[in-house]
């Protein structure tokens, strides 16, 4: 078998105009994103595809609300569900078509998968993840009342919901996951951080919160033994100073030198922050490495054209030249 790695996309990523936000145009990009997953299992590799879902769950929740004289809400945490299902099939029927197109003799699986947090978790507290459609004051404060929603003004922009966003605990269906990858198999999961669930006397039980489809997707990576955590999102680089005149992007970055630029305010909590906190933990954890980039340049980064790649210390561990992949001196091919 060859190297293992986790490719999380995100779900912006998924709609490149906002005017045109349907389920096809959707498709459409995934299929270009599916393009170079199958370029990368064709060089080699074992791949583990985990996304986002952020529009698609507020689309979801907004067709219930206009609904909402005729049918009942959807349960956050079903809307997750849904939208892992719906997005997961997206993915894996561009993969398994890409696939066919290449000559590669490989299926792609979806898992619904659900991911353990802490009931006692601080976020329960205070809610703080926007989600769902801007309000009147007077709907926000009835949901509050007959929904139990935690509700906010959204700087001046009208009322809206917002949930806990709790830190991921456990990959309930790792083992079956790893197990899957280990078989053959190409697999989609985690989507949109996983369905988030707590442990109640030995139960499990799903709960209205969302989870960092990035922090997740580090969690899968130590679960799974991943050689290489790749984040994609809408910059080809990761950059310090961004936005002003002395913005520099980065090639390569020790997790030290990330830690310090990250402290230094660099990568804003909503924006590169996560990314970078997300591979920082998985490296923390035992992992090899981290790549961001952009979803098109995915086989780029990997040839080293593209993207940023965090390691532990030194030098990157895992690139490839031509058709096959490699180590750099000095270090083990072995992966099982």
């Amino acid at each position: 078998m060859g190297k293992l790695a986790v490719v999380a996309i995100g779900g912006n990523s998924l709609i490149k105009d906002k005017n045109h936000v349907d389920l096809y145009s959707q498709l459409a990009t995934v299929k270009e994103t599916c393009r170079q997953v199958a370029e990368l299992v064709q060089k080699g590799w074992n791949v583990a595809v985990t996304h986002g879902n952020g529009p698609q769950v507020g689309f979801l929740i907004r067709r219930a609300e206009l609904a909402m004289g005729e049918l009942p809400l959807i349960p956050l945490e079903f809307a997750v569900a849904d939208t892992q299902g719906a997005i997961g099939y997206m993915i894996q029927q561009s993969l398994m078509n890409e696939f066919r197109h290449k000559g590669i003799a490989r299926q792609a699986v979806t898992v619904v998968t659900q991911v353990v947090v802490d009931q006692n978790d601080p976020a329960f507290q205070n809610p703080t993840k926007p989600i769902g459609s801007f309000m009147t004051e007077e709907e926000a404060q009835r949901h509050a009342r007959e929904d139990g929603w935690t509700v906010v003004e959204d700087a001046g922009r009208g009322w809206r919901r917002v949930v806990p966003s709790p830190e991921p605990q456990k990959i309930v269906e790792g083992a079956a996951i790893k197990d899957l990858i280990n078989a053959g198999y190409i697999v989609v999961c985690a989507g949109g951080g996983g369905v988030p669930v707590v442990e109640r006397n030995g139960l499990l039980e799903g709960v209205a919160a969302v989870i960092d489809k990035d922090y997740a997707s580090s969690l899968l990576a130590t679960a799974i033994g991943a050689d290489l955590l790749v984040i994609s999102t809408g910059v080809s680089r990761v950059a310090i100073n961004f936005g002003r005149p002395e913005q520099k992007e980065l090639d390569l970055l020790s997790a030290a030198e990330a830690e310090s630029y990250l402290e230094a305010g660099h990568f804003p909590p909503g924006n590169m922050g996560p990314k970078v906190k997300a591979i920082l933990r998985y490296l923390s954890r035992g992992g090899k490495e981290g790549l961001i980039t952009s979803p098109g340049e995915l086989v780029a980064a990997m040839e080293g054209k593209a993207g940023t790649r965090i390691v532990a210390q030194g030098q990157p561990s895992v690139t490839f030249s031509g058709s096959f992949f490699h180590d750099m001196p000095g270090t083990s091919t072995a992966r099982m």
